[in-house]
């Protein structure tokens, strides 16, 4: 499914917010971090999306790998592929 523009996709999320049930709401607040606390989850968060970064661009390269291997036979073969 394509959206085509931002006033789309506002309706889109607003009709899903409101056929999902809603918890109750209570005027709870949750219990607050330290600092100290917060700052090793900060940290510990970005530590995890830095490795999975680098193990996502290592499955770039090994894609990019692969698929000019794929040109480079079809080059062979006289198909000839235009990039865009």
């Amino acid at each position: 499914m394509e959206i085509n523009n931002n006033d789309s996709l506002e309706r889109a999320l607003n009709s899903s917010k409101a056929s999902t049930p809603q918890r109750k709401q209570t005027n709870e607040k949750m219990p607050q971090m330290s600092r100290e606390e917060e700052i090793g989850f900060h940290k510990g968060a970005l530590n995890t999306l830095v490795n999975e970064r680098n193990e996502m661009f290592k499955m770039m390269q090994n894609v990019e790998i692969i698929m000019q291997a794929h040109l480079k036979r079809l080059e062979e073969l006289g198909v000839k592929i235009q990039t865009q």
